[in-house]
């Protein structure tokens, strides 16, 4: 071999030198560095082939920086071993550095030139002396607009990555405090996208019977019966567990379709029924179908709504999709499945049957489809010889997950016996196989297929009702209910209420006087249309001061939030039906109130209703009695011109279709009567018409006025002294004058005044004022029964005066 020259011995020398001292740099800060010794533990690998193969090792003997070799390491997370690799920026930080060195290595190489340029000789001619110097003075200014540019970019990138970092924290702050307001959710062990969809929604923490059935339901997949007050969030206790189910069996799925390579839907079968929801009212399945779906857009599960009153071709429609879930009455279910509908058919695959607002299920005569609809469901224990031939030609899924059907009663109230566990016990075939109606949830828990081990959740306190509800009530005669609910909703007219009747003709006449006197209502009961009651109830949510009139079909599942009062018109039938009527208030640990209005009559009957609740007392709602004077001026008015609007209207009603088609048809019908007839009742149309609008012009006058107490005088206002609130009033007065006489075209309802009484809603009054009644039954029979005997005493007499006079009259005129 050849012997190197010494110039090139000098030369590996100083390399070795620069080497030795790079060594003791990297030793000196590997010692400081406690990230680079723990990353130096790891299992690195080299790149390099063995020195006995191959002495590759001295090509890389000129760089130093790796200290004489590569070491590989394999791809990790580094969450796996909790690195945090000094020196990693963020992906924006990269870019910009990226961007910093493109920019500088376009300046030096714009410097580059600029030296060549000046290293080539100079031109010998002028002209080419002057282009130099152009040339070179651009270059320098590009090279200044170069450096500043890359100076703002510097200055933008490092802002830029100061508010990257405030996000980050933000981020990381609101991920704590949502982690420590949803807290009380984890502890049911919930399914993420479930999670995401509560935290979304804004459900901080369950409620009791969420609390108490979610976890016996969702991961002990037992069959639950529970109970709770109104507006306890019963929705969310059976509709989570049915999602979660479906969530963890689609996730075995996959598991078993990679491990195992076996078929998914035998553990998660797709396109059939997999949850059958039942409720009561059409109002309640389209609003248990909403809540329901809020949770289902993030699962990818179809719920579908099942409800009379609509078009069943529709319906037929949605149901050729095949969704997992339904939610249905029970009349419009049976009318399709006696019709064939196959994915109402196919029961086998039913994971879930749910029954909301039980209590209403079983009353007497109602809802006999319902019998038909679990007769018609399989056994949990298997196949039985009962089926239908339908249920027996549907699509089956492994009579494991048919034995895991689970079955869900909810209701508001609940009264089971002692031994219901043991009658559960003997199954339920015999069960069904008897001919008795569903009239107890003891035997509609029973035919439904209830597991002897079902979780029994009742978490009714002994007044049934909510605990934030101030119950009241108003004593007055039958005639004058309707002025006193006017007072309520005129002087106490704030928050939504809702009005509550037991007959549609109750009904109709409230709403026509109310509308008479200028209440602008909205009115729902059974003989409307399923279209005119959705919209009656989305007019009630869209008005914060909504008023609603309705039947019991509003008694149950309708959750209207900002409902503040609810007035029982008529006392309903039973005390069910009082709990779902007041339980249209105070939801959700909110407070409201109710207000009954009681007649002679109705005393024996609240009293038995508030001993059912263990009320010894309850509230009287405080009234002034110097604004009724005014008011049933007014309701007499409104009364009058009922009466004469009803007996057109009737009239008009009696036309025979004859007539009626005659006239659209522009055709002459002969008629029979005489022209004094004619004439006579032409004049008799005429006067009750101009007394009709003589009426409205009268009661026109009133309303534009504000409401005034006996004690107040329109000529002279100021006489019993002015308030701080009169002064008030009479200022809005003046304002809203003004307001009229500027604005002529708009046909605008003015907020009721009251004078000398400023308008609160009836929760405040009734806490400030109100006083307790001890209600005693056998103290309000006895009072009915003075009452009846006073009034019958009073009616003999008023026969006797008559019968008196009669005779006296006689015995004059055979004298004479």
């Amino acid at each position: 071999m050849a012997t190197p020259s010494p110039p090139q011995r000098q030369q590996e020398e100083k390399q070795s030198v620069s080497l030795s001292k790079k060594k003791n740099q990297n030793r000196k800060r590997t010692k400081h560095d406690p990230e680079l010794e723990r990353l130096d533990s790891l299992p690195w690998n080299s790149s390099l082939p063995n020195e006995e193969e191959d002495d590759t090792f001295s090509l890389f003997i000129g760089s130093g920086d790796l200290d004489g070799g590569f070491l590989s390491l394999e791809e990790i997370d580094e969450s796996d071993y909790g690195l945090d690799v000094p020196g990693a920026k963020k992906k924006i930080s990269n870019k910009n550095s990226k961007l910093k060195k493109q920019k500088l290595e376009e300046v030096t190489e714009g410097s580059r030139e600029d030296a060549e340029a000046e290293a080539e000789p100079e031109p010998a001619e002028g002209m080419a002396e002057e282009k130099n110097v152009k040339a070179k003075k651009k270059k320098k200014k590009s090279k200044k607009k170069k450096a500043k540019a890359v100076q703002q970019e510097d200055e933008s990138a490092t802002v830029i990555d100061s508010k990257d970092d405030e996000k980050e924290q933000m981020l990381y702050e609101d991920e704590a405090e949502a982690y420590a307001e949803f807290y009380a959710w984890n502890e049911l062990r919930l399914h993420p996208l479930l999670m995401k969809s509560i935290s979304r929604l804004g459900f901080k923490e369950p409620t009791p019977i969420q609390r108490t059935c979610i976890p016996a339901a969702a991961h002990q997949g037992k069959d639950v019966i529970g109970a709770a007050e109104t507006g306890s969030g019963k929705t969310l206790a059976f509709g989570l567990p049915i999602f979660q189910r479906l969530l963890e069996e689609r996730e075995k799925a996959a598991n078993m379709l990679e491990e195992k390579g076996e078929e998914a839907g035998k553990y998660a079968p797709k396109g059939v029924l997999r949850a059958l929801i039942i409720t009561p009212t059409r109002e309640l399945t389209l609003q248990v179908t909403d809540h329901l779906k809020e949770f289902a857009k993030d699962i990818n599960v179809r719920v579908v709504p099942i409800v009379g009153g609509m078009s069943a071709e529709k319906q037929e429609r949605l149901l050729k999709t095949r969704p997992e879930v339904i939610v249905g009455t029970p009349g419009r279910l049976w009318e399709l499945m006696s019709g064939g509908e196959k994915h109402l058919v196919e029961l086998h695959s039913l994971s879930f049957f749910v029954l909301d607002e039980a209590d209403r299920m079983v009353e007497a005569g109602h809802f006999r489809e319902l019998q038909s609809i679990i007769e018609m469901l399989p056994m949990t224990s298997g196949t039985t010889d009962g089926q239908s031939q339908n249920t027996q030609n549907c699509v089956t899924v492994s009579s494991l997950s048919r034995k895991k059907r689970q079955t869900f009663v909810f209701s508001a109230t609940l009264a089971l016996s002692a031994d219901f566990r043991k009658k559960l016990k003997r199954g339920s075939l015999k069960s069904k196989q008897s001919t008795d109606g569903l009239n107890s949830i003891e035997i509609l828990s029973e035919r439904a297929g209830m597991k002897p081990n079902a979780a029994i959740v009742d978490l009714t306190n002994a007044s049934i009702l909510a605990k934030n509800l101030e119950e009241s009530f108003i004593e007055c005669r039958e005639e004058d209910k309707d002025a006193y609910l006017y007072y309520i909703l005129s002087i106490h007219g704030e928050g939504r209420t809702i009005v509550f009747c037991t007959s549609i003709a109750a009904l109709r006449h409230i709403s026509s006087i109310l509308r008479i006197l200028g209440v602008n209502v909205s009115t729902l009961h059974a003989q409307m249309q399923q279209r005119a009651r959705l919209k009656a109830i989305d007019r009630f949510r869209a008005n914060e001061h909504g008023i609603l009139v309705a039947t019991d079909v509003a008694a149950r599942g309708l959750d209207i939030p900002g409902v503040r009062t609810v007035v029982h018109y008529q006392l309903p039938h039973s005390a069910e039906v009082y709990v779902h009527r007041s339980g249209r208030t105070a939801r959700a640990s909110s407070d409201g109130c109710s207000i009954a209005l009681i007649s002679p009559n109705d005393s024996a009957k609240f009293a038995s209703l508030c001993k059912s609740f263990s009320k010894e007392s309850i509230k009287h709602f405080p009234l002034e009695s110097s604004y009724m004077p005014e008011v049933m001026k007014r309701l007499s008015l409104a009364r009058q011109i009922d009466k004469i609007s009803r007996k057109d209207s009737q009239e008009r009603a009696n036309k025979s279709w004859l007539e009626r088609s005659a006239e659209s048809l522009e055709l002459v019908v002969e008629n029979y009567d005489s022209e004094e007839e004619r004439v006579k009742n032409f004049k008799q149309k005429k006067a009750s018409s101009n007394h009709l609008k003589k009426l409205q012009q009268e009661l026109n006058g009133l309303l534009s006025r504000p409401l005034r107490p006996k004690t107040f005088s329109h000529r002279y206002p100021t006489a019993a002294g002015v308030t701080h609130l009169i002064q008030h009033q009479f200022e809005e007065l003046a304002k809203q004058n003004g307001d009229d006489n500027l604005v002529l075209g708009e046909n605008k309802r003015r907020k009721m005044v009251v004078i000398g009484q400023d308008c609160v809603e009836p929760l405040q009054a009734l806490r400030s004022a109100g006083h307790e009644v001890h209600m005693d039954v056998k103290e309000r029979v006895e009072k009915r029964r003075n009452a009846e005997s006073l009034r019958r005493k009073r009616k003999e007499e008023k026969k006797r005066l008559r019968d008196q006079r009669r005779k006296q009259k006689k015995q004059s005129q055979g004298r004479e």
